[in-house]
């Protein structure tokens, strides 16, 4: 205990309690164990008065309550039910000492009275654990300004208490307040349900009101922090009602405030008004409503006049829009209406009593016709409020049966020291009337909300349930439908901007978000449910057009076989391959004819086995592209042909050194012939083109991937890597190489004998090879798309066919319809022929 509260600890214990029970008082029931209750039965001072310290305040200089009375009744109900029920507390009597806190004006002195002995005295001890006060428990009061001025009290002996209707978050601070529980859900709950209630409306311009005391402060600012969290509602205006007593008339500056609002509630486009503020504070305030024109709009009201009869009362002739209120669920109570009007009755004289009727400790005499008055509104508003009192009696009781250690004959009478029944109580858990009563780790018992609807009429309830608020899901569910002071009976709109079309986003405009302009989502991105003022990207593979919330997925683009292209192309392929395959075998029957060994004997398998290969791998260009087809694409193809190619520079770079450097270099000749040095080359180029393959594969990737055709964005074009045309001109470059040699030796060739003359055929290849590749390159740089793929493989198989048409068709037309010109001595007598002409 800290410094501070030793004081008024002490403070406390020093005053002596002068608070004492009538002799006829109809708010005492002799007990075993009395509870106690503190009830609001007076309110709205008459006139101005002055209190002198140590007076309570007197009946006649306040109203009736009608509300307190009510709830009062419900303690006495549940106190008398359970002294009926044998079988919870079996030969122990419950009692009662309510007293009257007026409101606002009398709590600190009944809190002593509770804490004080049979004698009226507090001791001053330096342990109370073994202290036994007046009462074992207290139950209330209701709002939760005079909550917490008890508590401040009680808890210093942790004495229980259980207040009704306090919604303060401050009593969840189990350090200031370990004694304090509570049957009514925190003000946060109240909160979110009117967060979810405007949610459910699209309500989200609105205007705040609060009263300037610690309910209006503390609410108005859950309320400001729960919409800064979530930017779906803004508040227009927030402004401060003046405190009034409804029987006071204004002053000078209380009215100039109030005639501020109303100007700025006419000016406002706000049709939602919340409004936290004690219902005496709300008096003078819809007297003033009453005044203007305010049939649009919709009230909300906090759960501290959500369900007030002399709210409803002063407004009942009158139309001032739509109320709806957050208040506790509704739970019929069995019996509790008729008991409401059950006369008092007659009860002994308390020995060495001392009469108090003045005050409004004990004595109401007008309470009960009040409530007869009010008699219909309470009956069909249903128990609300008035469960939270009776769950709260019942929540002793069952906390007296397990520390009492009762069985189904009786109790163990011993003393009730408050620390053993606040634990008792904090872990009570039973089922009354179909609810379950329990309290949390902050001393909270979750019970349901309702959003009620204010109604006027005969036979009509007065504060119609039209949804019930889950506090565990944190979800409003609609039961029945609003009935709208508007035309045509519609949802009033109450919103700074209009909705924005389907698919625009929204711009704030100045400091709300609320406000806002519309804007079009561009093609290519889409608009969010869940984020309003942002135009969302698409994903690589998925596209959308112009305002859209979803984005759909691109056509894919790839080589298909239905396509005219493709069917050509194939059918190319299946020619050079049939055409290389016969050729094949053409050679293989006729090796060691000087046609075939003139063409390059063993070499000539060298190039139609890759070009054979090659042919039968073309359908890896067609379809989506995977793994292995683009490995293939781009090793295989680029490989064999590069084979290809060596051989054929190589053969023609024999001829001419066969003829025409045999006689002038005979060394380097014989050094060519000795080691193999066509195989030689053909293996050396063959090693930096696949060097060169690997290189571009390792800069890039192998992972096919899509591209978005620039010429519609709908079209997802598949390629197997980013750099698809860089890598393809890439190794592009050293075929290039070897066509440009190739020809370069066939042409000085072009002199030779004819049937060793292979030039004109090899210039025929290389010049087609070297033109297709320059033609690829070109249409690349200008084309993008499917296009490229389909002219990739078309030129391909052109050069394949270039290579085995050009170079071997001539020479299989001759050995198959010139058999007498593939015969050693008619090459003879050609060499000698060119010989001839030469000398």
């Amino acid at each position: 205990m800290g410094s501070q509260a030793r004081t008024v600890c002490w403070f406390l214990l020093s005053l002596r309690v002068s608070a004492e029970l009538s002799e006829s008082s109809n708010f005492h029931l002799a007990g075993d164990y009395l509870l106690g209750g503190l009830f609001s039965l007076h309110a709205n001072v008459k006139k101005p008065v002055s209190f002198n310290v140590l007076e309570v305040p007197k009946c006649k200089e306040y109203e009736i309550k009608v509300l307190g009375y009510n709830l009062m009744q419900a303690m006495r109900f549940a106190v008398e039910e359970v002294n009926q029920l044998s079988s919870l507390l079996p030969g122990v009597r419950l009692g009662y000492e309510i007293v009257d806190v007026c409101y606002l004006s009398n709590n600190v002195q009944p809190g002593l009275y509770f804490l004080a002995e049979d004698d009226y005295f507090l001791p001053i001890l330096k342990d109370y654990s073994n202290y036994v006060p007046h009462v074992v428990a207290v139950i209330g009061p209701d709002n939760s300004e005079s909550t917490i001025t008890v508590a401040n009290i009680l808890s210093l002996f942790l004495l229980p208490q259980i207040t009704y209707s306090a919604i303060s978050d401050q009593l969840q601070d189990k350090q200031r307040f370990p004694a304090v529980l509570r049957t009514a859900p925190s003000a946060n709950h109240h909160i979110e349900a009117m967060v979810q209630l405007m949610l459910h409306f699209r309500w989200n311009w609105i205007v705040m009101l609060a009263s300037n005391d610690d309910y209006g402060r503390e609410n108005s600012q859950l309320f400001s922090q729960r919409l800064l969290r979530h930017s779906e509602i803004c508040i227009a205006f927030q402004e401060v009602l003046p405190v009034t007593d409804p029987n006071h008339a204004m002053g000078p500056q209380q009215q100039e405030a109030l005639d501020n609002i109303f100007s700025k509630l006419q000016w406002s486009t706000a049709r939602i008004i919340v409004v936290f503020s004690p219902e005496l504070t709300l008096h003078n305030f819809f007297n003033e409503v009453l005044r203007h024109n305010f049939g649009d709009v919709v009230w909300i009201a906090s759960e501290s006049w959500a369900i007030d009869p002399a709210l409803h009362h002063l407004l009942e002739p009158h139309y001032t829009g739509t109320f709806l209120g957050v208040t506790i669920q509704r739970v019929y109570i069995p019996g509790f209406s008729e008991f409401r009007l059950r006369p008092a009755e007659a009860r002994p004289p308390i020995p060495n009593g001392t009469n108090l009727r003045a005050t409004c400790n004990q004595e109401c005499d007008t309470c009960l016709n009040t409530t007869e008055y009010f008699n219909n509104v309470l009956m069909q508003s249903g128990e609300r409020v008035v469960y939270s009192v009776y769950s709260a009696v019942y929540a002793v009781a069952h906390a007296l049966h397990s520390l009492l250690r009762c069985n189904q004959t009786g109790c163990a009478k011993d003393v009730v020291y408050p620390w053993q029944l606040l634990k008792k109580i904090q872990d009570v858990d039973f089922t009354l009337l179909g609810n379950r009563v329990h309290f949390d780790s902050h001393g909270d018992m979750l019970r349901q909300l309702d959003i009620v609807q204010w109604q006027w009429g005969l036979g009509q309830n007065p504060f119609r349930s039209i949804a019930s608020y889950d506090l565990i899901q944190k979800r409003l569910k609609f039961i029945s439908n609003v009935t709208w002071h508007t035309v045509n009976n519609t949802i009033p709109v109450s919103s700074c901007s209009k909705n924005c079309p389907r698919g625009q986003r929204k711009k704030p405009v100045g400091l709300h978000p609320c406000c806002f302009e519309c804007w079009d989502c561009p093609p290519g991105t889409f608009l969010n449910s869940t984020d309003e003022f942002n135009c969302h990207n698409c994903p690589s593979s998925m596209w959308s057009h112009k305002n859209a919330i979803s984005c759909f997925k691109r056509r894919l683009s790839f080589l298909e076989w239905n396509e005219a292209p493709t069917i050509m192309v194939f059918i190319l392929a299946v020619l050079g391959f049939l055409s290389t395959l016969a050729i094949l075998v053409i050679f293989w029957k006729h090796f060691q004819t000087p046609m075939v060994r003139s063409a390059g004997g063993p070499m000539c398998f060298l190039m139609l086995t890759p070009l054979l290969l090659a042919f039968g791998m073309v359908p890896v260009y067609v379809g989506p592209p995977t793994i292995f087809t683009c490995l293939c694409r781009q090793t295989f193809f680029t490989l064999c042909y590069s084979v290809c190619l060596s051989c054929v520079t190589v053969r023609s770079f024999q001829i001419v050194c066969v003829f025409k450097m045999a006689s002038r270099l005979p060394r380097a000749y014989g050094f060519w012939v000795r080691y193999h040095g066509p195989y030689i080359f053909v293996a050396f180029t063959t090693a930096i083109k696949a060097a060169l393959v690997v290189g571009n594969m390792l800069s890039t990737t192998i992972n096919p991937i899509g591209r978005t055709d620039p010429d519609d964005p709908n079209i997802m074009i598949l390629s197997c890597h980013p750099n698809y045309r860089n890598g393809l001109l890439f190794n592009t470059s050293m075929d290039l190489l070897l066509s440009v040699v190739g020809f370069s030796f066939a042409y000085m060739g072009k002199e030779l004998p004819t049937n060793y003359n292979e030039a004109k055929f090899i210039t025929l290849s290389m010049t087609f090879s070297f033109t297709s590749s320059i033609s690829l390159c070109t249409f690349m740089s200008v084309h993008d798309g499917v296009l490229v793929t389909i002219m990739d493989l078309l030129v391909t198989v052109l050069n394949f066919l270039a290579i085995s048409l050009g170079y071997f068709g001539p020479k299989c037309y001759m050995i198959l319809f010139y058999p007498e010109r593939n015969t050693q001595a008619y090459f003879n007598s050609m060499i000698q022929g060119y010989t001839m002409r030469k000398s």
